[in-house]
């Protein structure tokens, strides 16, 4: 990466970084289409090379079941079926068969609800299935072995440390043993078959939490080193390896109250790495990667609601 972008990349006034193109290949931040409809608090997955966005609360603020996807490559966006229910928060993956599930969620008044919905591939609705035997949203959410392990997020009253695992081919539920800690907005991946979780809140915007914690199907939960920066409301997902955590809420430097950190962590080393911050600070924003890039659209420029259009990509 030239000195001149690194500079402009940790500049809080910078020019926007510029389009991404399919021959992209220098390091860094790349802008990408804007969102069709500015978002906060909404789900991120991705699906045969698309990033697709669900539900959330739009700059109303008005709570949302619409779905969108991203072609980074076609630089264009696309209409899925929205969910039946509007609802910000979800806790979202895609199965091994590109389905993707939408286990739980919070409605307009920061409330679990009792909803769960899965959208086949090719399918033109979404398809109920059982919610969670204990309500939550914003929850880590990833697939392992098959299954969707649904770890922390808010209850009705606080963050918990719920472990909840959902099998798609019995549609049947299993609790395991909760979590070391509470937490929700929180950060989480699947590295080398194992769920890491780091960062989040406690519910209050100065309660993060900066243990990082990791699961193995084998072995249970172990500890792995800090995250640097604690902050909630973050994106993340998995890029070479690495767990990326970018942003976030409750920054008491920044007049906005957000984070522009991006840092990754190596499970292998336990290790962390600061990392080129994301040109538009914000929070309340998933991950995705496809194809080498680390997608994070959407979010909030402020603390509290305030949705953007921003959709920027990050290259290693």
């Amino acid at each position: 990466m030239s000195l001149l972008y690194a500079l402009l990349a940790c500049t809080p006034e910078a020019d926007p970084p510029p389009p991404f193109t399919p021959d992209a290949t220098e390091p860094g931040w790349w802008s990408g289409a804007a969102v069709p409809s500015p978002r906060q608090e909404h789900g991120v997955v991705r699906v045969d090379g698309q990033v697709v966005v669900i539900a959330g609360v739009d700059d109303g603020p008005s709570t949302l079941g619409l779905v969108q996807a991203y072609d980074p490559f076609a630089g264009t966006w696309s209409d899925w079926p929205s969910l039946p229910v509007a609802v910000h928060h979800p806790n979202v993956a895609t199965l091994d068969d590109g389905t993707i599930a939408m286990l739980g969620a919070l409605d307009a008044g920061f409330r679990p609800v009792a909803e769960a919905w899965v959208l086949r591939p090719s399918a033109t609705a979404w398809e109920a299935v059982t919610p969670p035997p204990q309500l939550v949203g914003s929850a880590a959410t990833a697939v392992l072995e098959g299954k969707v392990h649904v770890v922390g997020g808010l209850g009705e009253t606080s963050a918990v440390a719920w472990h909840q695992v959902w099998d798609p081919t019995t549609d049947a539920w299993e609790a395991l043993p909760d979590a070391p800690r509470a937490r929700d907005h929180l950060a989480f991946g699947v590295v080398n078959g194992e769920l890491v979780v780091t960062a989040g809140r406690q519910r209050s915007l100065s309660a993060f939490v900066d243990a990082t914690d990791i699961y193995a199907p084998s072995t249970g939960w172990r500890s792995g080193a800090p995250i640097p920066t604690p902050r909630g409301g973050v994106a993340a997902a998995v890029l070479n390896g690495r767990l990326h955590v970018v942003g976030g809420e409750g920054n008491g430097d920044d007049p906005d109250g957000v984070f522009a950190t991006h840092e990754a962590y190596d499970p292998g080393a336990d290790a962390w790495e600061r990392l080129p911050d994301i040109p538009a600070p914000r929070h309340g924003m998933g991950a995705v990667q496809v194809d080498g890039v680390l997608w994070v659209p959407g979010g909030a420029p402020v603390d509290g609601f305030g949705a953007t259009d921003v959709n920027q990509g990050f290259l290693e």
